[in-house]
């Protein structure tokens, strides 16, 4: 279960603590598309999230977009952002997040995983010893068989909060409640 476990768990990209990720020595993010920087089959980015990657790259940081969405589409808002994207990813397995680094030219310690899935963001980041961020989706607009897995990931969620490998705030963020603590 160690494997699925975020490093972080975030509301969204814009709770991200670039200066905390700089003390970490990350310089290098891998970023998803769908329902992390877009709601999952809108054709553009809101201006917010274009304005977050800027920042994000005038603080220093290298991003590559890795998303199992189709190659035009990554490109696209690669090409929008002016930066590198890997489509068609799979990312449980691996390779795309290897892709992305070498195009970054980063080592694993140096990057963070940013995404909206456990099982294929923070799974595949996890697996390389990327540190994982978990952010909620924007958009409850999915594929079915993405639904179902959200189902496994509460339950798989509430174990760990049980096992004390994340704590029951985050897992309140993650489903987008306010903490009771």
């Amino acid at each position: 279960m160690k494997k699925f476990v975020p490093d972080l768990i975030c509301e969204s990209v814009f709770a991200v603590d670039l200066d905390k990720l700089k003390e970490r020595q990350i310089s290098g993010l891998l970023v998803d598309i769908d329902n992390t920087l877009v709601p999952w089959g809108e054709p553009q980015m809101e201006e917010a999230f274009v304005d977050w990657v800027k920042r994000a790259l005038q603080e220093g940081f290298q991003i590559c977009l890795v998303s199992n969405a189709k190659h035009d589409r990554a490109q696209s808002f690669a090409d929008l952002l002016g930066i590198p994207a890997v489509g068609m990813a799979l990312k449980p397995l691996g390779r795309a997040f290897r892709r992305g680094m070498a195009l970054l030219g980063l080592a694993p310690n140096q990057v963070a995983v940013i995404g909206d899935q456990l099982f294929t963001d923070v799974f595949g980041g996890n697996r390389l010893g990327l540190y994982t961020i978990l952010i909620n989706p924007l958009s409850t607009n999915e594929l079915d068989t993405t639904k179902l897995m959200r189902r496994i990931e509460r339950s798989l969620l509430e174990k760990m909060v049980k096992r004390g490998m994340i704590s029951r705030k985050h897992a309140q963020i993650r489903q987008g409640r306010e903490s009771d603590d």
